[in-house]
């Protein structure tokens, strides 16, 4: 059920914010008891503030993955969410997808309690997932072709899981940014590991359900990695040459 709210103005990082009218977080899957969750967050525009919208392709593009992460969990006890956007874009320094994350993990807070949760991003959401994952309620992110900009801070990622999946042919976000952030990461993070898709582009669309496929196994792992076995190759896990999918 969609919780409607008044809108209210709020302040983070020294700036001011419009909070969503509408409920911040769209479930998918709601178990009675959770006992961990998966938050999506779709890509967007560098600078945009026109509204978002539940059919624009950023948005739809996320819907196989919600399909393919719940066929791929052991357990039906896991939360299944996405992250209402207000605006399209990043808009610099407002940063706008990042008060909505945090505003979604307050609301998933409200609905299940505080339990453990991985964020899946792609592109711009991926980069919301990688700033918010200070968040005491996560423990991981799996970052989809992200746009990871160079200096990006990455102390927020202390003891919590990282890994990033790019595409080879991505021309929209750079893989070796994120190569070099996952480097950084390292030094942070509990596990850092990146893997680049072969043909893959930054829409996901070449090699489509393989991208699906191994970023549901990537997260079962990550909430489960007693009973789900790791996707990725332990060269993924070391610094030199990144594996190829």
């Amino acid at each position: 059920m969609t919780v409607v709210r008044k809108e209210r103005a709020v302040r983070r990082n020294d700036h001011e914010y419009l909070a969503p009218a509408a409920d911040p977080l769209v479930p998918r899957v709601l178990p009675a008891r959770p006992r961990a969750a998966v938050l999506l967050l779709h890509g967007g525009r560098a600078t945009g503030l026109s509204p978002s919208r539940p059919w624009h392709l950023a948005g739809l593009r996320m819907r196989p993955f919600h399909r393919a992460i719940a066929a791929a969990l052991p357990h039906d006890d896991v939360l299944l969410a996405q992250v209402r956007y207000r605006l399209r874009g990043w808009n610099d320094a407002r940063a706008d997808p990042l008060p909505d994350t945090l505003d979604a993990l307050r609301r998933l807070a409200e609905l299940a309690g505080p339990v453990p949760t991985v964020l899946v991003g792609h592109s711009m959401g991926a980069r919301a997932a990688l700033h918010a994952a200070g968040h005491p309620q996560v423990r991981a992110v799996l970052a989809l072709a992200p746009w990871w900009p160079p200096g990006e801070p990455v102390r927020q990622l202390a003891g919590r899981d990282v890994v990033v999946l790019h595409g080879e042919r991505d021309r929209v976000t750079s893989p070796a940014a994120s190569a070099e952030c996952v480097r950084r990461a390292r030094d942070t993070a509990d596990r850092a590991a990146m893997a680049v898709v072969r043909d893959g582009d930054h829409a996901m669309l070449r090699r489509h359900r393989f991208w699906h496929d191994t970023a549901a196994s990537v997260v079962a792992h990550l909430l489960d990695p007693a009973d789900c076995p790791d996707p990725l190759p332990a060269e993924a896990y070391r610094p030199g040459r990144l594996p190829v999918l």
